[in-house]
């Protein structure tokens, strides 16, 4: 007797596993959860506004696909902690961890970095270095110890060039997402033993839409990118998916540039 031949998209079948995904109430967020999805997985979306997480996740069951809207707020481990529980409870441990809640979190803006360094105040930057950093500590520990456990994990955090080549004009940013990615390089060692797996996928400029607020802008702009046009979620959906499936189980430690040759790594 012999087994059916393997197709191309059989390597990246998630097989009911359980993901969760942390900001993914839109933008990228929403289209790793639905890659995730699509490709097998039982996903739970997470977002700090529960609207924005049951709309994904309503639009993953309507395409055929086992998702579950959890909020929370990835800086509280309390809080995270409980989302894990209750994800375990309704789809069983998570073993696909997708750390993208990010930007200035839920509750900062941009607006605090539009000074210099210099001249900022330090709780400017607590929003940037509570979500970036401290809340993909606090849901790593939460995931990890099942992870641990079955024998299998997939962490894939969501950080940005500005932490590999620096932004001027986001010191503090660059800095939660730099940490961030070190955070995992250890996290890639301490688990590997366990495969458990830990990698960062790091964009550069990610648009929901072709529209441009400022075309003259963006043109100046856009001669940065060796392939002339912005990243679109599904650009960074799909290095997470390899990345989550058995196609990437060799694959730890490492931080991957999705971003058009905005800057380029050894």
């Amino acid at each position: 007797m012999t087994s059916e031949p393997l197709r191309p998209d059989d390597f990246l079948r998630l097989h009911e596993r359980v993901a969760l995904v942390t900001g993914a109430g839109q933008g990228v967020g929403a289209s790793i959860a639905r890659y995730l999805a699509a490709s097998g997985a039982r996903v739970v979306v997470n977002d700090y506004f529960s609207d924005r997480a049951a709309e994904v996740a309503q639009s993953i069951v309507d395409a055929g696909g086992e998702a579950i809207a959890l909020a929370c707020d990835v800086s509280d481990f309390a809080s995270v902690s409980s989302m894990l529980a209750q994800a375990e409870h309704e789809l069983g441990p998570v073993s696909i961890l997708v750390n993208n809640a990010g930007n200035a979190g839920a509750r900062g803006t941009f607006d605090s970095m539009a000074i210099p360094f210099w001249e900022s105040d330090p709780s400017d930057w607590q929003p940037f270095l509570d979500v970036n950093l401290t809340g993909v500590m606090n849901c790593c520990r939460a995931a990890m110890p099942a992870m641990v456990r079955g024998g299998h994990g997939r962490i894939i955090t969501i950080v940005s060039d500005a932490g590999r080549v620096g932004e001027p004009s986001l010191p503090v940013y660059a800095a939660a997402k730099a940490g961030a990615a070190g955070f995992m390089r250890s996290i890639a060692k301490a688990g590997g033993r366990h495969l458990v797996t830990a990698n960062c996928v790091s964009l550069s400029t990610i648009r929901d839409s072709d529209a441009a607020a400022d075309p003259e802008k963006d043109a100046r702009h856009l001669r940065d990118y060796t392939i002339r046009r912005f990243g679109t979620p599904d650009d960074a959906a799909g290095v997470v998916l390899l990345l989550a499936s058995e196609s990437g189980s060799w694959i730890t430690g490492q931080t991957i540039p999705v971003n058009g040759g905005y800057s380029s790594a050894l």
